[in-house]
């Protein structure tokens, strides 16, 4: 099993800026894909941005040039830097991970349990 824990999430201001962090724990053997998907109220779950385990991102086209996502193999953790946030921003921010744990024999897709980020014009 694994378990993906998520941080960062808060109230801030347009304009600002944000931090958040999954770790992913447990008895992991190796980590694929992982990424950031966020659902805002009365919207259905959105792609945010994703990365390999080589470093290769994909971006959703609103948050091109203002958010980036990294990743620490080392650590199991990826990180979302989120700059120049606006209103359209706000909404619950779920990590994902396709990762193989050492019990099983698939890749499987694993969530944390997500983390608000609002932010007040």
């Amino acid at each position: 099993q694994a378990q993906l824990l998520e941080s960062g999430g808060g109230l801030v201001q347009a304009g600002g800026s944000l931090r958040l962090s999954c770790a992913a724990s447990g008895s992991i053997f190796d980590i694929n894909v992982m990424g950031w998907y966020r659902q805002a109220p009365g919207k259905q779950r959105e792609l945010v941005a994703t990365i390999t385990s080589n470093a290769r991102t994909n971006y959703a086209d609103s948050v091109k040039g203002r958010f980036t996502i990294s990743r620490d193999n080392a650590k199991n953790t990826v990180y979302l830097q989120m700059n120049s946030l606006t209103p359209e921003d706000t909404a619950v921010y779920y990590c994902n991970a396709d990762l193989k744990t050492y019990d099983s024999r698939w890749y499987l897709d694993y969530w944390g349990q997500g983390t608000q980020v609002t932010v007040t014009s």
